[in-house]
């Protein structure tokens, strides 16, 4: 584990809410490509612009880039780059672990809650390779875009479990605020997290050892 020393090496949950990329999808090639080119586009720099970028919707990161132009048109354009994401799936590969931690807990209640739309969603684990959970939280089911906790709250609704019941999965400074924002403890995931004071954190999903109890809870055990 590589959180502070006062960290529990133990969660106990009764729901896992899962974020996709940067937590079980390494998707940042492809992050990376479109919103340098589209930084460049609005004669912005690259590096500040991949700073927010992570965690959010499109339109929510071109609201804090470009913050005097109408959201509509930021809505509009957030189209065309999710159409552009969807399209370019080169170098977009599983989070080690990803594959065995979705196996261990496919008959467990959990939720894939993402900023991505639903078709960005199944392109992106299908090429990483990935079973799609049964319960989706995508762009399009929530009106507010992470930090806001909408989705995590809806995730937890549509698995029947109230908040504190919850566990997150996080990489991003964005997802990490919306976990805690719902009221559920988040295990950050990979280096970005780090830095956001997670509940728990380890550099990839090699790390967690998921155990179900008898009496439906789920042990989530840091593994060295």
């Amino acid at each position: 584990m590589t959180a502070t020393a006062s960290a529990p090496d133990v969660l106990t949950a009764r729901a896992l809410l899962l974020d996709m990329d940067g937590t079980l999808v390494n998707s940042d090639a492809v992050v990376e490509r479109v919103w340098r080119r589209w930084a460049l586009r609005h004669g912005l720099d690259p590096q500040e612009a991949l700073k927010v970028v992570h965690g959010r919707q499109g339109y929510a990161t071109m609201a804090l880039l470009l913050p005097d132009r109408p959201m509509e048109r930021n809505v509009a354009e957030n189209l065309e780059l999710l159409a552009e994401e969807t399209a370019d799936l080169d170098g977009v590969v599983p989070v080690p672990g990803a594959p065995a931690f979705l196996a261990a807990i496919a008959a467990l209640p959990h939720a894939l809650v993402t900023s991505a739309d639903a078709a960005l969603a199944r392109a992106r684990m299908g090429a990483a390779g990935l079973r799609m959970p049964d319960t989706r939280v995508t762009a399009e089911c929530v009106s507010a875009s992470k930090p806001d906790p909408e989705g995590f709250l809806k995730g937890a609704v549509e698995l029947g479990f109230a908040p504190e019941d919850c566990v997150v999965f996080e990489d991003s400074e964005a997802g990490i605020a919306a976990g805690r924002a719902a009221g559920m403890r988040v295990v950050g995931v990979g280096p970005r997290a780090a830095a956001f004071a997670p509940d728990v954190h380890v550099p990839d999903l090699t790390h967690l050892r998921v155990e179900a109890g008898a009496d439906g809870a789920v042990r989530l055990r840091v593994a060295p």
